[in-house]
């Protein structure tokens, strides 16, 4: 069955001015499954990376200027486009700070959007139905362009399709009532004309969604009477004799959905694949009025297969990327993870059974996270052969998985481990992936509801089949940390890509505060500890000068820096940098786990003004402890152990700093490592500052032209002003 998952907000958003809104005016993927665009109401374009849930650029036009569409990302060129004021095309990259100074070309007519078609050329749609490839737009952006539509008729939606190697523009209009389908082909240039069947007096789609399959044009229409709509129009140019005709669009209803007492009157609806639709602004046939929901139908089976109450005002918009829902609710935007896997009737219908675990598959109660979040594609199911008749040697059959949970409900924690191991090890296992994680939630329930109770070796094994996730089984590791089961800890840090902060900063507080002496002796993942190994045993390296940062480069820094005599105290905490490791080999292993993992800086600061400055000051000396030995001569890090990179151990000590600074400056044991990270950036500032001046130089290298003939051996000066 299909499965709506936990979701996970993205952005916040200011209510419109009508409040029957949401800001946003479209969401566009961009270069990859995990960035997105989306252009508010107004005047401004964030990009943003979903799994981070973290804003990595914006873009506003100025005071008293709006943006008329949503931006769109050019994937051939790395370039956005947007129009503000109807007329001007905007066009940036992601490196362009202000968009002012940006590309813009003033068109003749008012612009009604920007499309670009995965695998196609941007196209432009003008208010009154022509159509322009945008590079052709812009050798002449005055030209005159026609007028398609008559005076009265108005575009409400349109798409772009690469069907083959056909780019299609779609767009339907509206004139007195009557609404109707407009296919535009491009190279060779066409275009057809369809009319919508009328569905009843004072009744206008809701919302449309258009996919291409089998040389067809899919067009999905929801009505205020809840019946959803699909017709096909066909990918190939018009006959001769239908170009200029008016074609009834035939049409076949998939659903008459629940609408309750009213009309709807802000809904959508999306294909997410062949059999299921997703619906947002519709009301659940089993909930009482006034709750909105998330709902994913089965359009074979007429069913409802999943749903999710959504808090606060619904505004009837839902985009559909790689495998998430985007969906504007009340105040914020949430992203919804989901899966469609591939339903018989019976699983439509709730009532799937399993009998015997050869002959069919289990249910699927909880999809893949790694399929979900990264897009990544299920690994094929393993053949499973019916077993002969003639007489051999065999094991006990093992339990199905619904034996397995009534077993773990009652049974002692070595019986449920044997159990566990003998599920894992069959060879079918790829096909019960999906119901690992039912397992995962009755271990931890029954470890919560019996304290004398807990099978650690199994729910380590399960978390090592990269099936589960924080969202599938949310209690999982508070579990492991109340219980001190840092290995499983470690595990669940490594293969769970949605922690919450609050989840993060729960076990960096636990990591830190284990005592050295119970730390050095816990059984952690062999690589982790290899690297700690590996660093503090060359931690009396040489030092070399690596991005612009030496130890003696740093005691040349601090002299401008501290006026005045000192004490020898003073000195002593002041002394130039060491690269003594602060913490033991184990704890150090659990903090670098913390390091690695995915994280929403806005989320996570709240969380980490509750540490001490005690706590703060030791994290902060290990992470300088880190950048020392990164910046080495003899350090790389292509050891192939699984460690924290340069980057993330900085934006730790930003994080710090911004969390606490007020407290590490009133801190006198925090002083000779203030003084210690500003050395840092004064060193980085210095390289900065000395690369800018052979900038120039720089560039003259790669202008110059190589001589072709140079011999077997040749030395060549060159004078650089």
């Amino acid at each position: 069955m299909a499965a709506l998952c936990e979701g996970y907000t993205l952005c916040g958003l200011v209510p419109a001015l009508n409040q029957l809104s949401s800001e946003i005016q479209g969401i566009e993927e961009e270069r990859d499954c995990d960035h997105v665009i989306i252009t508010d109401s107004t005047r401004s374009v964030t990009l943003y990376k979903v799994s981070d849930q973290k804003p990595l650029g914006s873009w506003t036009v100025k005071q008293g200027q709006t943006l008329t569409c949503p931006a769109v990302f050019n994937k051939h060129t790395h370039e956005y486009v947007a129009v503000s004021d109807n007329k001007v095309i905007r066009i940036w990259k992601e490196d362009d700070i202000l968009l002012d100074k940006a590309f813009k070309a003033t068109v003749s007519a008012d612009v009604r959007a920007v499309h670009c078609a995965h695998g196609g050329e941007p196209a432009v749609l003008f208010r009154r139905g022509a159509v322009r490839l945008l590079d052709s737009l812009l050798s002449a952006p005055q030209q005159p362009v026609e007028e398609i539509l008559v005076p009265e008729e108005a575009i409400r939606w349109s798409t772009s399709i690469v069907a083959e190697t056909q780019q299609l523009i779609i767009f339907t209009t509206e004139l007195n009532g009557d609404h109707f389908l407009y296919l535009q082909r491009l190279n060779p240039n066409s275009v057809q004309k369809y009319r919508l069947e009328p569905e009843g007096p004072g009744l206008s789609p809701l919302s449309f969604w258009a996919s291409c399959k089998d040389k067809n044009i899919c067009l999905l229409y929801l009505y205020p009477n809840g019946h959803l709509y699909l017709s096909l129009v066909s990918v190939r140019g018009p006959a001769p004799d239908e170009g200029a005709q008016v074609v009834p669009l035939p049409r076949d209803q998939l659903l008459s959905l629940p609408v309750g007492e009213e009309p709807l009157d802000a809904a959508s609806a999306i294909f997410l694949d062949d059999a299921h639709v997703a619906v947002v602004g519709v009301p659940h046939p089993a909930a009482g009025p006034g709750k909105d929901f998330l709902c994913i139908w089965n359009t074979n089976f007429q069913t409802l297969q999943a749903a999710k109450e959504m808090a606060g005002k619904l505004y009837g918009q839902l985009w559909s990327y790689s495998s998430k829902l985007f969906i504007p609710h009340g105040k914020v935007l949430s992203v919804i993870p989901f899966a469609c896997p591939r339903s018989s009737l019976a699983s439509a219908l709730g009532k799937l059974k399993q009998v015997k675990t050869e002959e069919t598959k289990p249910p699927t109660l909880v999809p893949s996270w790694n399929t979900i979040l990264h897009g990544e594609q299920p690994p094929k199911p393993v053949e499973t052969r019916k077993p002969r008749t003639t007489r051999r040697t065999q094991s006990a059959p093992s339990l199905t998985i619904d034996q397995v949970q009534n077993l773990i409900k009652t049974a002692p924690a070595e019986e449920v481990q044997k159990e566990v191991e003998r599920l894992l090890s069959r060879q079918d296992l790829q096909d019960l992936q999906p119901s690992l994680g039912q397992l995962a939630l009755a271990l931890v329930s029954r470890s919560l509801a019996d304290p004398a109770f807990y099978s650690s070796s199994s729910l380590t094994q399960l978390v090592h089949t990269q099936c589960l996730s924080h969202s599938v089984c949310p209690d999982l590791l508070p579990l492991a940390l109340e219980k001190k089961d840092y290995f499983l800890c470690q595990l669940c840090l490594q293969f769970f890509p949605d922690i919450p902060e609050a989840v993060t900063c729960a076990c960096l507080k636990a990591f830190i505060s284990l005592p050295e002496a119970d730390s050095e002796k816990l059984n952690l993942e062999p690589d982790s500890v290899s690297f700690m190994e590996m660093l503090i045993s060359n931690e009396h390296a040489q030092m070399g000068l690596q991005n612009g940062f030496s130890p003696a480069s740093c005691e040349e820094g601090r002299t401008d820096t501290i006026g005045g005599p000192q004490t020898k105290a003073e000195e002593k905490g002041n002394a130039s940098p060491k690269q003594s490791c602060p913490l033991g080999l184990h704890k150090a292993a659990l903090i670098n786990e913390v390091l690695q993992t995915a994280y929403s800086e806005t989320f996570l600061l709240p969380h980490l003004k509750d540490f001490s400055s005690d706590h703060v000051v030791l994290f902060l000396q290990y992470l300088e402890f880190l950048y020392l030995r990164y910046s080495t001569d003899s350090f790389s890090q292509t050891h192939g152990c699984r460690s924290p990179t340069l980057n993330q151990i900085l934006d730790w000590v930003c994080m710090l700093l911004d969390a606490h600074f007020t407290v590490l400056v009133m801190t006198p044991a925090a002083k000779g490592l203030l003084l210690n990270l500003q050395c840092f950036v004064r060193s980085q500032v210095r390289l900065f500052s000395e690369l800018g001046k052979i900038e120039g130089s720089l560039q003259q290298l790669n202008s110059m032209k190589m001589k072709k003939d140079v011999g077997q051996y040749s030395i060549e000066v060159i004078e650089l002003y």
